[in-house]
């Protein structure tokens, strides 16, 4: 699957299913984004079975804004609708594919109670 641009009316409901999204916050003007795009979307052709989502800040600066993206590239993760990984700066594609494996790697069920302590412990 190819990469797929996210907007205020796509992102909840992409990031918000089942399986893992991941989702590039970049700019146009961005160097270190226009280096990171061909690593982000030679990913996306690997693991078709994976939504790779890209939201331009420029576009799209209320969600931007809300998701709280202070430096681009940032790329965020989200398994079964939790973020799992946020991390600004480009990464280089052995660092995404350990992004990948690992959060493939997620036991979703101790990841759930760790956000609903979190959750509690917050009140």
């Amino acid at each position: 699957m190819a990469t797929v641009a996210l907007t205020k009316d796509t992102f909840e409901q992409t990031v918000n299913g089942d399986g893992i999204v991941l989702v590039d916050f970049w700019a146009s003007w961005c160097a270190p984004c226009r280096r990171f795009a061909p690593v982000f979307e030679q990913a996306s052709q690997q693991y078709p079975e994976i939504v790779f989502g890209k939201i331009d800040t420029e576009a799209e600066q209320a969600l931007a804004a809300a998701a709280r993206i202070t430096s681009i590239p940032t790329l965020m993760v989200f398994r079964d609708g939790i973020l799992v990984f946020s991390q600004p700066g480009a990464l280089p594609g052995s660092a995404l594919e350990q992004v990948i494996s690992a959060v493939r790697g997620l036991d979703m069920d101790e990841v759930r109670r760790s956000v609903a302590e979190q959750t509690t412990s917050a009140r």
